[in-house]
């Protein structure tokens, strides 16, 4: 049985979605990989009762609480305050760490050019060397440290890890989290917690429910979720070691039903165009129009963009169509900027014009306005051109400008993959 945590992500701006939250996805991995089920991320505003009743709800039913976020200089960073409390620690000032982490606030201030003053400046920094009685102090990587507060004796409950809230100063102290005794005592019974994916393109989940109905008796161990997004559809799987055989049942069971579809059992869809590129060292270059540079941010992303990906043109008017990329005139003015010609022109002038093996092309009418009855929005038409051929698609999709924008660049990528592997077709 994989050793449980929960995870208290704290922030009003993560609450209301000012700031996306990045450190609960990432500990839900990195816990897995340790063996650790996860089984709630709580996100909670700067309210100290929202704080404690996460704390509670977590704490009846793992082996580690985890927060992040509050740990700063000002007011509404109350998490280690809180989190003493509601171990039965109270919190009292560390004079060695107060003297480290103005060390820490003086070189940042000397490097950013920071003028404070002085008195706030001590205030700020005394606030976070305040530790609960008993709690494990984990260095800084920034300004705040992070700490392991066991709950205080003579009462039950699992420790809480108390981490800062930039993604960059999370990461970086999670080595020294795991390294700590009492969060190795906490997991000590973690087990190998294997996860693994398998991803088809433009399947319906009906489809694939009835696959998975059907061998329901086969799949015992198996925790089985599914995602549909952008006509991918991802069927991830986490399983202890001795599932291992009723895995490899789910697999045979979708490469049976789904052979024509199934295009992936872990890679990415960019993964995977990424490494056919690297492997016959080719390399690629983009026209975009509707999508503004989103085809382009997607093919580096993957490590390694460097030596496959030229450029791109985000060439929205008509001249820079004309312009930077060699879109003869004639073509705009018979079909329109919004064409299957278009698109087609677009990918052979990325393509020349960067002196690369394969170009991309893309154009439509992400909206909300600009479409005409013989050219809606979701308008959209794609080309990728390589030595050996090339290959069109076109659609009308649905949804808001982001849906359509974003749906096109996995549209995009698709005809990549098919063009390099084959496979579905976009």
């Amino acid at each position: 049985m994989a050793a449980s945590a929960g995870i208290v992500v704290t922030g009003t701006e993560v609450l209301t979605g000012r700031v996306a939250d990045r450190n609960g996805p990432w500990l839900a991995e990195a816990l897995r990989a340790q063996g650790v089920d996860v089984g709630s991320v709580v996100v909670v505003g700067d309210r100290p009762e929202d704080l404690r009743a996460a704390l509670a709800f977590l704490a009846a039913g793992n082996d580690l609480v985890i927060t992040t976020g509050g740990l700063g200089p000002t007011a509404d960073d109350l998490t280690a305050a809180e989190v003493g409390a509601f171990q039965g620690r109270p919190s009292e000032l560390d004079a060695e760490l107060e003297q480290r982490i103005a060390a820490v606030v003086a070189a940042l201030s000397a490097r950013r050019g920071w003028d404070t003053e002085p008195e706030s400046a001590a205030a700020g920094i005394a606030k976070q060397a305040l530790v609960p009685a008993g709690a494990t102090v984990l260095e800084p990587v920034g300004t705040a440290p992070g700490l392991v507060v066991p709950v205080a004796d003579g009462r039950s409950g699992p420790p809480v890890l108390v981490l800062p809230g930039p993604p960059v100063e999370l990461q970086g102290m999670w080595p020294a989290a795991l390294a700590a005794e009492p969060v190795r005592r906490a997991l000590a019974g973690a087990t190998e917690l294997r996860q693994r994916t398998l991803r088809l393109w433009r399947t319906p989940e009906s489809e694939l429910a009835a696959t998975l109905r059907r061998v329901d008796d086969q799949l015992t161990g198996l925790e089985v979720t599914t995602c549909l997004r952008d006509g991918e559809l991802e069927i991830v799987t986490r399983y202890e070691p001795d599932a291992d055989d009723a895995y490899g049942r789910l697999v045979a069971a979708v490469t049976a039903d789904f052979a024509g579809t199934l295009f992936s059992d872990g890679p990415t869809v960019d993964e995977l165009v990424a490494r056919a590129l690297d492997e016959r060292g080719w390399t690629v270059a983009v026209g975009e129009s509707e999508t503004g540079g989103l085809v382009t941010a997607r093919l580096t992303e993957p490590a390694g963009a460097s030596r496959r990906v030229l450029g791109g043109v985000a060439a929205y008017a008509n001249s820079a169509k004309e312009q930077l990329l060699d879109v003869p005139p004639a073509t705009l003015v018979d079909g329109g900027a919004v064409s299957p010609a278009v698109a087609r022109a677009l990918a052979e002038g990325a393509r020349v014009r960067f002196g690369a093996d394969v170009g991309i092309g893309v154009t439509g009418v992400a909206g909300p306005g600009g479409g005409t009855p013989e050219k809606p929005v979701g308008t959209v038409h794609l080309a990728v051109v390589g030595p050996d051929g090339a290959l069109a698609y076109s659609d009308r999709l649905r949804g808001d400008r982001a849906a359509v924008r974003g749906r096109t660049g996995t549209l995009a990528v698709h005809l990549l993959r098919q063009l390099l592997l084959g496979g579905p077709p976009a």
